[in-house]
C-alpha cells in the first residue's frame, strides 16, 4: 500500500475501535482516555500527539455522559463540587508536567486492577449493599486534589480513580457515581488539555475530527444505555471491566 493509504486504514481502524470504547466507557460515566491511549500506542501514533488527542476525545465523551446522566436525574451537586473545586487547578498543574517512570504506571495499574476486582465482586450483590452517606467535605477536597493531580499527570481524566472510591466507601450508588464521575472527568480533561496547549504547545492532527465523530456516536449511545437502561449490577460490572482494561494497559504497555 501507499503510505497515504496505510494512514487512512489506520485512522479508520482507530475510529472504529474508539467508537466501541466510547460506548463502553460512557455507559459508566467515563470518557475513555485509557482506551484511546492504548489504541494509539498500538497504532504507532507519536507520543507527543497521544495525550492531547486522548484528552480532547475525553472531553467529547464525558460531556455527553454528563448531560445524559444529569438528565436522567442521577447527578448530585453536593457530591460533585468538593472533589472538583480543588482538582481543576491541580489537573492543570499535572498537565504541565511530563510524568517520568515506568514504576508509577505499574503502581497505578495495580490499584486499578484491585478496584476492578472489588467492583466485579460487588456486582453480584445488587445496587446498594449499604446505606449511602455524604462524604466529609475536607476529605473530599483532599481526595479531589490528589486525583486532579493524578488526572493531569496521567492524562486520563480522573474518573478511574474517583469511581471505585465513591462506591467502596459508600458515598454514592452506582449511577450516582457515574453521574459524578462524568463531569469530574470533563473539568479535569479540559484543565489538562488547556495546560498542554498553554505550557507544552500541544497540537492536534487533521484527522482528529474523524476520531471525534466516532467517539461522539459511541459516547451518545453508551451514555443513553448506561443512564437509563442497564441494570445497576450490570453497570457495576461493566465499570469493573473498564477499570481492569485500564489497569492492564498501564501495567503492560
Amino acid at each position: 500500500m501507499e503510505p497515504g493509504q496505510t494512514n487512512e486504514v489506520v485512522i479508520a481502524l482507530l475510529a472504529a475501535g474508539m467508537l466501541v470504547a466510547a460506548f463502553g466507557y460512557a455507559s459508566v460515566g467515563h470518557g475513555g482516555a485509557s482506551a484511546y491511549l492504548a489504541a494509539m500506542a498500538l497504532a504507532g501514533v507519536a507520543p507527543q500527539e497521544m495525550r492531547p488527542i486522548a484528552l480532547l476525545l475525553n472531553v467529547v465523551v464525558s460531556a455527553i455522559a454528563t448531560y445524559k446522566f444529569h438528565r436522567a436525574g442521577h447527578f448530585r451537586w453536593r457530591l460533585f463540587w468538593p472533589f472538583a473545586v480543588v482538582s481543576i487547578p491541580l489537573a492543570f498543574v499535572g498537565g504541565a508536567i511530563t510524568l517520568p517512570g515506568q514504576a508509577y504506571k505499574v503502581l497505578v495499574g495495580a490499584v486499578l486492577l484491585y478496584a476492578a476486582w472489588q467492583l466485579w465482586r460487588s456486582g453480584r450483590a445488587g445496587d446498594e449493599m449499604r446505606p449511602v452517606r455524604q462524604p466529609p467535605i475536607p476529605w473530599a477536597m483532599a481526595i479531589g486534589a490528589a486525583m486532579g493531580l493524578l488526572a493531569g499527570l496521567t492524562g486520563v481524566g480522573g474518573g478511574i480513580f474517583l469511581s471505585p472510591l465513591l462506591l467502596m466507601l459508600g458515598w454514592a450508588g452506582t449511577k450516582q457515581t457515574s453521574a459524578v464521575a462524568a463531569p469530574f472527568i470533563l473539568v479535569n480533561s479540559i484543565a489538562g488539555l488547556a495546560a498542554g496547549f498553554a505550557v507544552k504547545s500541544a497540537s492536534l492532527p487533521g484527522h482528529i475530527w474523524i476520531l471525534a465523530g466516532a467517539v461522539l456516536i459511541g459516547g451518545w449511545l453508551g451514555a443513553e444505555y448506561g443512564s437509563r437502561r442497564f441494570a445497576n449490577p450490570v453497570v457495576r460490572r461493566v465499570l469493573g471491566v473498564v477499570l481492569a482494561l485500564a489497569g492492564g494497559k498501564m501495567v503492560l504497555v
